[in-house]
């Protein structure tokens, strides 16, 4: 696990109003452990062990339980007690008496599942719920910090696209082109590399493809996906290469991408709702004849997480809001031939839209 240096943020805020929440909600105690809602509130995240680490909330008490040989890593941010737990511990105990007379607890969505019922065997008495829905009207909105961030970290990846679009694709394996974006990734100012797709040729009809051995040759379109976090906030962006001139019909179907991820850009603003971002950038690839063949929504919200609030997909009709980020990457995918995508991270502002990834979108034609 990467170490991670989170901001200074106000977590003394951020808990305040994630107990407003609990309290219009009518959650007594706020469980967290790994995922990214305990970095949220505290700026440490859990390490993912078989040693409990837990952030417990109330109306009155913040505290953070962990195991005695991690208590040095958490860095004192003056909001919550570090309660550490030796090896001869009950962990669970220790959280169930935090929690004190609180039997309405929300427990957070990434807990591990042993944890969860450990807990409530313990407390049988006690009623236990996502806390997605205390932590989502928080996190789905950024401030200035978190977007500088999200900015930074589009700027980094936008710098290793201009890197690959003047190197050289032939002859490598997906692989290791892969494990070059990786390191590229680091040299532009991430703290960490968190995922790569290089899929090639057929492959990249897969939009999720597993870099492997395949050697990328002449006529080769190649898809790049890839991101990381910097000061625990992601980047997440997709470049379409191809290896030599590509044919008439690869071409025609690229226009038509780059206008469905402009229009499905253009879409998103204030009071809009996120389904018709998604109908925006898909309605452009239905009448040029591709819509069969964008088989995913069009995009997800950014920040802590890579995927997270708010989706922009078909039923989602909730509006779109200044501080929201997310990407906007609709695709084509032919089974067996080839696949192409174009994904930018956007923020909602007030006046409309800020677009935080500025490499050249047009079809990078590479050796």
């Amino acid at each position: 696990m990467t170490a991670v240096n989170y901001p200074d943020a106000d977590y003394g805020d951020r808990v305040r109003r994630a107990r407003r929440v609990m309290e219009e909600q009518g959650i007594e105690a706020l469980l967290l452990s790994v995922g990214s809602d305990l970095p949220y509130l505290t700026g440490y995240e859990a390490m993912p062990l078989e040693r409990l680490t837990m952030g417990v909330v109330t109306a009155t008490e913040a505290s953070l339980v962990v195991p005695q040989l991690e208590a040095p890593r958490v860095a004192d941010r003056g909001v919550f007690e570090v309660v550490p737990w030796s090896e001869t511990e009950d962990p669970i105990d220790l959280v169930r008496r935090l929690m004190g007379p609180a039997r309405r607890a929300a427990i957070g969505a990434q807990t591990w599942a042993g944890f969860l019922v450990r807990l409530q065997q313990a407390m049988p008495e006690a009623v236990f719920s996502d806390a997605t829905t205390v932590l989502r009207p928080l996190r789905i909105i950024k401030d200035a910090d978190e977007i500088e961030l999200l900015r930074r970290a589009g700027a980094a990846v936008d710098r290793v696209v201009a890197r690959l679009r003047a190197s050289s694709f032939g002859g490598k394996a997906e692989a290791e082109l892969a494990r070059e974006v990786m390191v590229m990734t680091v040299e532009e100012g991430h703290d960490a590399a968190t995922f790569h797709i290089v899929a090639a040729g057929p492959n990249a009809a897969s939009p999720h493809h597993e870099p492997g051995g395949r050697i990328i040759t002449a006529g080769d379109c190649v898809v790049v996906d890839f991101g990381g976090r910097l000061g625990g906030y992601c980047s997440d962006t997709t470049r379409t290469f191809h290896v030599g001139e590509p044919s008439a019909e690869y071409s025609a179907a690229f226009g038509a991408l780059q206008a469905a991820q402009t229009a499905g850009t253009a879409a998103a603003g204030p009071g809009v709702a996120a389904q018709e971002v998604d109908r925006a950038a898909r309605r452009v690839l239905e009448e040029a004849g591709w819509g069969e063949w964008f088989i995913h929504r069009t995009g997800h919200g950014i920040g802590l997480d890579a995927h997270e609030d708010p989706y922009l997909v078909e039923g989602n009709a909730a509006l779109l809001e200044p501080g929201m980020a997310f990407s906007i990457e609709p695709g084509v995918y032919v089974a067996g031939r080839w696949g192409m995508r174009i994904e930018d991270i956007v923020v909602c502002t007030a006046a409309g839209r800020d677009i935080l990834n500025n490499s050249p979108r047009d079809l990078a034609i590479v050796d």
